[in-house]
């Protein structure tokens, strides 16, 4: 072992206690990683066993051979396929079985007269398929339907809904059905599909209300006699299949809807999971430089003499690398074991949820331990490297000198620097979100901002410390003008340590600001679109939920109190080979109801074969007033339809109109998604919201809400996101607090001699303690104020940025009151992290401290 290895080893036995945080922080970064990866691992293995268990039996599914996919959508629709071909599969040579699988949307209400689930996840109803190799459910309690109104529900959603066997309730299908369930069931061994519901009615029943006509289904089942392979099935079923039909095996089927929950949810929340281990890491690394600098900075002398002895700038160097590692090593690997435990309390955490999650061991693939461990190691040695190339440098006459002075905030170089980094990141980011935008510009000049904040930190700190800190001298009198003197004292220290929590407070405020934006923009889209005085609804969050009966619109038409009452369906087409949805409505109450602003030709007339689309679309299409485009519908049919109208707002009623005669033949199960009612003249928002309630709760007892109240609910899964993110965000928060912590006890440690002076002449513990805490606030302070503006900037940028991406207008919103909390939060957090640093400068003997070199 060299004498540089040897040294670094004996440095790190003396001075452990420096690098607690440092530990801390790449610990808390590999475990979020680690504990990321093994859980996407571990999901993606419980899906695959969860499908595979369900679709055992099946060898075969025969489906439509195209689907129709709109943006934002992955599977998208299917043609059904006609049940009278069951007959004909059962002739094959080697069919064991065939069945028809007729599924569509059907939502349970509650015992507490609530519908269960919907937020997200769907609500599906179906046949319950009599042959038990065939049926992915697995009857757990009672009996299968054998009557009409007679159902089996998946046991979860009757655990959530307070539902028994022999309970009535009713299902959503839109239409209000009064079902008895009779069986709960179960789902590859788990009581649902995540949170997916599931009711299982007769054939008569699923074909009754849940296809457009009877003899449909969205695919049929088939099992193959023994012997007889998935693949060698498919060759033999394959010839007798029409035109438009095809065949799969059900392996390939299971894959499919694995691969559809992975790209749908799994890649989304393991990539959300990852950009905050990210954020984590990054946080860390400003931490753990931070502590190296400062390491650095007091072992001065001591690599002075060092150097005087002979030893070598390399040398230097890689002593203080290999601190850096050994630190790295044992901190990462200790994170690793600590992410299998973030993933195994998340195995026994999700079922509570009714979240599947396999009962077996944790899935670790060799990826998910390598790259949180490398990641780890490469963060901390990298985040060393400049303190330790500085280590190597120190001269040997360095020994003989008492002090050294920061000068890095009065640095000329440093703030032309800064300022011209900050010039090109707002130049760059103003072309790319006002002028030509362009996400990639947006985006580069974010990250410049980013920069030029942590290049021109030691510069503003002193401007920034002396600001916040000056109400101190009042307020605290000597003890708070020392503490705004310490944290002048090193500039790029107090910039360094602030930065770490300036990353996390910036990026809690751009998903605060962004969020509010996001109200805003439903708020805006709301009260310039809408002009109803109340509607009725289904949750905008997610797939789930079964839509608002077409007979409901109708029937609240009839009131006396309501002077339009319109319906707003959803279909799918080709538009001209693109797919694209529809909105399905009478044209002529949606314009009554809905501010489609300027209207060239006349809703109207649009008819069984006249669509009404926005100026926009209409002119990426290249489609005029009076043109004729070509819709292919789920059905396969094609049919020319003439734009009889062009408006200019699609906010709420989408890019396409077309009449429910139009959509009647070439539907499947018909839903409204909004029905939109305007009062009469006279009549009050309570007494008509009344009459309206009264109504719906003859169609399955839906919200309804006035404007302001659909505003909010349409806007409900923000604050569900922010929940999130504010939750993830703590950890970067907390690496940020571990940080300004463990600068603060190396600052301490770095003016033992002075404290003890301080103490000697006169100041008491308390006013010590008060000294080193006010200092950790106003460095917190400094981290918050800038990480506030930073933020702010960054949210402002992502608006105008989603703004020019998206077809609709958005509104940059700052929330005071919340942006206010974040502030509060970071203050409060500075406090916190002197309070341990303090406590131990409190705790000093006089006499040992002065005497210290």
């Amino acid at each position: 072992m060299n004498a540089s290895v040897r040294l670094s080893l004996a440095s790190l036995r003396a001075h452990r206690r420096r690098f607690a945080g440092t530990f801390l922080a790449v610990f808390l970064g590999v475990a979020f990683l680690a504990g990321t990866l093994v859980m996407g691992d571990t999901l993606r293995a419980s899906f695959d066993s969860l499908f595979g268990n369900a679709t055992s039996g099946t060898d075969a599914v025969v489906r439509s051979a195209d689907a129709i996919t709109t943006p934002g959508e992955a599977q998208g629709v299917r043609q059904p396929v006609d049940t009278a071909l069951v007959r004909k599969l059962e002739a094959v040579p080697g069919v064991a079985a065939a069945a028809p699988n007729i599924q569509g949307a059907g939502q349970l209400v509650g015992a507490n007269g609530k519908p269960i689930g919907g937020q997200g996840p769907p609500t599906l109803a179906g046949n319950w398929i009599t042959d038990p190799e065939l049926n992915p459910y697995r009857l757990a309690e009672g009996r299968a339907p054998r009557a009409s109104g007679e159902v089996v529900v998946n046991r979860g959603a009757a655990e959530k809904g307070g539902l028994h066997l022999g309970d009535t309730t009713t299902l959503r299908t839109p239409d209000p059905v009064r079902v008895t369930i009779v069986g709960l069931a179960t789902f590859g061994g788990e009581d649902g599909m995540a949170q997916v519901t599931f009711t299982g009615m007769t054939r008569s029943d699923a074909e009754k209300y849940l296809t457009a006509r009877p003899g449909e289904a969205a695919s049929i089942q088939v099992r193959a006699d023994p012997g007889v392979s998935p693949r060698d099935l498919v060759d033999r079923l394959t010839p007798v299949l029409p035109e438009g039909v095809e065949a799969i095996t059900g392996q390939e089927s299971a894959q499919e809807n694995t691969d559809a929950i992975s790209a749908q949810f799994l890649s989304v929340f393991t990539t959300l999971l990852l950009v905050f281990s990210g954020v984590a890491l990054l946080v860390a690394t400003f931490s753990i430089h931070n502590t190296f600098a400062i390491v650095v900075a007091q072992r001065t002398r001591e690599n002075a003499l060092l150097r005087a002895l002979g030893a070598a700038r390399r040398q230097v160097t890689a002593s203080t690398l290999a601190e850096a590692t050994a630190v790295a090593v044992t901190a990462s690997a200790a994170g690793l074991a600590g992410g299998i435990g973030i993933a195994a309390g998340l195995q026994a955490l999700f079922p509570a949820i009714g979240f599947p999650f396999p009962d077996g061991n944790l899935v670790i693939s060799a990826m998910s331990l390598l790259l949180p461990l490398a990641v780890g190691i490469v963060v901390c040695v990298a985040s060393a490297l400049m303190p330790a190339v500085r280590a190597g440098r120190t001269a040997p006459l360095a020994a003989l000198r008492e002090t050294s002075v920061d000068t890095s905030g009065a640095s000329r170089t440093r703030a032309v620097t800064g300022a011209g980094l900050l010039a090109l990141a707002v130049s760059l980011t103003l072309t790319g979100v006002l002028l030509s935008p362009s996400l990639w510009l947006a985006g580069g000049g974010a990250a410049l901002a980013l920069a030029a904040f942590v290049v021109l930190g030691p510069v503003a700190s002193t401007t920034a410390v002396r600001l916040l800190g000056a109400p101190l001298d009042r307020l605290r009198g000597v003890t708070g003008g020392l503490a705004r003197r310490n944290a002048l004292r090193s500039p790029k220290r107090t910039a360094a340590t602030a930065s770490a929590l300036m990353i996390g407070v910036a990026v809690v405020s751009l998903f605060t600001v962004f969020g509010a934006s996001l109200k805003a923009t439903m708020d805006q889209t709301v009260s310039r679109s809408f002009a109803g005085d109340v509607a009725v609804s289904t949750p905008s969050f997610g797939a789930g939920g079964s839509g608002l009966s077409p007979a409901l619109a109708p029937a609240v038409q009839r009131l006396p109190e309501v002077e339009t009452a319109v319906g707003l369906g959803r279909g799918v087409a080709e538009v001209d080979g693109r797919g694209r949805a529809l909105t399905v409505t009478d044209p002529a109450a949606l314009a009554r109801t809905f501010d489609l602003g300027e209207v060239q030709g006349d809703l109207r007339t649009l008819g069984a074969d006249g669509i009404a689309i926005t100026r926009e679309e209409a002119d990426r299409q290249h489609l005029t007033l009076g043109a004729t485009t070509r819709l292919t519908f789920t059905d396969g049919s094609t049919k020319p339809f003439t734009v009889r109208a062009l408006y200019d707002r699609s906010e709420l009623a989408g890019d396409y109109v077309i009449t429910r005669a139009a959509w009647a033949p070439h539907r499947t199960q018909d839903a409204d998604t909004l029905v939109a009612v305007t009062f009469k003249d006279g009549v009050s928002t309570a007494d008509g919201r009344t009459a309206v309630e009264k109504v719906a709760a003859h169609y399955g007892n839906p919200d309804v809400q006035t404007r302001s109240e659909y505003a909010q609910s349409s806007a409900g899964g923000i604050d569900m996101m922010l929940t999130l993110v504010y939750a993830l965000l703590a950890l970067a928060v907390v690496i940020a607090l571990l940080g300004i912590a463990n600068t603060l006890t190396l600052a301490v440690h770095e003016r033992t001699r002075e404290l003890g002076l301080l103490r000697a002449v006169g100041q008491t513990r308390a006013q010590l303690r008060a000294m080193v805490r006010w200092e950790s606030v106003l460095v917190a302070a400094f981290g918050t104020a800038g990480g506030l503006g930073l933020g702010a900037f960054l949210g402002w940028v992502l608006v105008k940025a989603s703004d020019g991406a998206s077809d609709s207008a958005f509104a940059f919103a700052l929330p005071p009151a919340r942006l206010a909390v974040v502030a509060l939060v970071g203050l409060t957090a500075g406090a916190l992290a002197g309070l341990r640093p303090a406590r131990r400068a409190a705790r000093m003997d006089v006499l040992r401290a002065i005497a210290t070199e």
